[in-house]
């Protein structure tokens, strides 16, 4: 279901198609990664959102004003909620999921979680792509587009001071990619730890070269997804 390259530095998420998988199953201490495209899953997610997502999801995906937006909420809800139904056994329809407690308040308005919390699930969505992730411990995902060259500067401050030296170091043609790579394996890494972005994102090293930084308790890989984006995911050891 999901496999590494030669070098190892990289995971291979398996591509959603409809209808996906009637049975999963989550190999211990591995992260399985699903790929959704959306312009692929589209026509399939429309058709059976009404009888997949519930009435929160359904009222939220209608607040999105851009089509484009809505189709990827929809894709990966609906791609969501067949996987979970995949892994325990239930229809999409009758999984739960609840709200961690907030790691600053208490309040439940963390991140998605199960009840019991036997299994472990991370959802992340750029335009046309989304990476879903589960395991059997904590974990994290993350797929961003290529950040544009002009927006680096503005981003500084979110890397940590070695990532930042590690930018400057490098030609200007090569940091989009560079700063793309660093950028999704903070957001996994963070939001494997369930704090997201509440947590200031400079204070963790995680490396802009090839191969990843490991938080101390973590594990940290790349995934090969569609030239233009970079991903990665975080797995709790």
């Amino acid at each position: 279901m999901v496999t590494a390259t030669a070098d190892g530095r990289l995971l291979v998420p398996r591509r959603l198609t409809d209808p996906g998988p009637a049975r999963a199953v989550v190999v211990p201490a591995s992260p399985q990664l699903w790929l959704v495209d959306t312009s692929a899953y589209r026509a399939h997610a429309a058709r059976h959102a009404p009888g997949t997502l519930d009435a929160q999801e359904l009222a939220r995906a209608a607040e999105f004003a851009r089509a484009a937006d809505r189709d990827g909420y929809v894709c990966a809800h609906v791609a969501l909620r067949r996987l979970l139904g995949a892994y325990l056994g239930l229809a999409p329809r009758e999984v739960t999921v609840e709200r961690a407690p907030c790691s600053h308040c208490d309040e439940p308005h963390g991140r998605p979680v199960l009840p019991g919390g036997a299994l472990h699930f991370s959802l992340s969505h750029c335009t046309g792509l989304s990476l879903l992730a589960f395991a059997d411990a904590p974990v994290g995902v993350d797929v961003e587009e290529l950040v544009a060259p002009g927006l680096i500067a503005d981003t500084a401050d979110v890397l940590h001071p070695r990532e930042a030296a590690e930018l400057a170091a490098l030609p200007a043609e090569e940091r989009p990619v560079a700063f793309t790579r660093v950028w999704t394996r903070k957001e996994a890494y963070l939001k494997g730890l369930g704090v997201g972005l509440s947590e200031n994102p400079a204070a963790d090293y995680v490396g802009s070269g090839h191969a990843p930084a490991q938080p101390p308790g973590w594990s940290l890989t790349d995934v090969r997804v569609p030239e233009g984006h970079r991903a990665a995911v975080a797995l709790r050891r």
